[in-house]
């Protein structure tokens, strides 16, 4: 690679310079890792022998701190493995939708759009709000936000599924206890050199005036835009940006995505893997629980993880969780295999 990007016509095709340099710096964080990991086992052998053969105990202690630190880059580096899918690295757009339970469902839909951002905030993944439709009395009743970030994908699909809240309703004068709903649908960005055939006759294209909390930020044109993909029902729309030209622009590379995760689907008869199982949103399809009430756990159905820092959970601290619904996944696809 590195002799292709020292060719001499190396950037007369920019956009492919951009992507082989972009290649280059993921493979160059793989190599970089590995290297610092067998210069770190040296390390500890040599600290070893040495603390050994003259019985230093201080020594033999700076060994298990090194070898712990070690042993966690470890874990890291094979989790990373994990990540191995051909969208994992892409970034991706999450939709939120809220299901059953009303103005609890769509307060609750709120709830996890704050999770996630404060998950990828963490991550140092830049988020932005693409279209958003406000609950009739709180919340939201749905929502799509970009996320840009290596590996987004890879770490949200672990995402998609129905999610359920219990809690006491603070929209009932009774203080009753209520379960809410609200799903989550993931799928990747797609490249721009994989072909997703669209024509224009089959799309329906609508423009709307954004909504926005008033005063200088009203949108006063019909700046956003709706695409409809008529023979599948697919639709994306965009509404963050003021010109309508951005706006559609962004709502083809999410419907170029959605046609593109479909199209997988259809032809590997796998929806599990590429974007979460599409099942109502209610009782008996849901892969995680969050319980405010009459304890507190966050439990997921699908590896049996759970834990009662639910404040935690709920400030997008969800680690634990990704990794491991993505470690359980690959065992299980090995198992299948072997």
């Amino acid at each position: 690679m590195e002799a292709r990007i020292a060719a001499p016509d190396f950037w007369d095709d920019g956009d492919a310079a951009q992507k082989i340099l972009k290649e280059r710096t993921c493979l160059e964080k793989l190599v970089d890792g590995w290297d610092r990991l067998v210069r770190d086992v040296e390390d500890i052998k040599i600290l070893i022998e040495l603390g050994g053969e003259v019985e230093d105990e201080e020594t033999l202690a700076e060994v298990k701190l090194l070898n712990d630190g070690l042993e966690e880059r470890v874990r890291q580096a094979e989790f990373q493995k994990m990540l191995s899918g051909p969208h994992d690295r892409n970034s991706c757009f999450v939709s939120i939708t809220a299901g059953a339970g009303g103005t609890e469902a769509q307060d609750w839909a709120e709830m996890l759009l704050r999770m996630y951002l404060r998950f990828c905030e963490k991550r140092g993944w830049r988020t932005e709000i693409t279209e958003c439709q406000a609950g009739d009395e709180a919340g939201i009743k749905g929502v799509t936000f970009t996320v840009d970030g290596e590996y987004g994908y890879g770490y949200l699909k672990a995402e998609a599924g129905i999610h359920r809240l219990v809690r006491l309703s603070p929209f009932d004068g009774n203080a009753r206890r209520h379960t809410s709903f609200a799903s989550v649908f993931v799928f990747p960005e797609i490249d721009d050199d994989i072909e997703v055939s669209i024509s224009d006759a089959d799309l329906r294209i609508d423009t709307y005036r954004s909504g926005g909390a008033g005063g200088q930020h009203v949108n006063v044109t019909d700046s956003a835009v709706r695409i409809t993909h008529l023979p599948t029902g697919l639709v994306a729309a965009c509404q963050n940006e003021r010109s309508q030209h951005m706006n559609k622009a962004t709502a083809m590379r999410m419907l170029r995505a959605k046609l593109y995760e479909r199209e997988l689907e259809e032809r590997a008869a796998k929806v599990s893997e590429i974007g979460g199982e599409k099942k109502e949103i209610g009782w008996g399809s849901q892969i995680r629980s969050y319980v405010l009430h009459p304890y507190r756990m966050v439990k997921d159905l699908r590896t049996g993880v759970e834990t009662g820092n639910t404040d935690a959970v709920l400030n997008g601290d969800l680690d634990e969780f990704v990794v491991a619904f993505l470690m359980g996944v690959r065992r299980n696809d090995q198992e299948g295999t072997s």
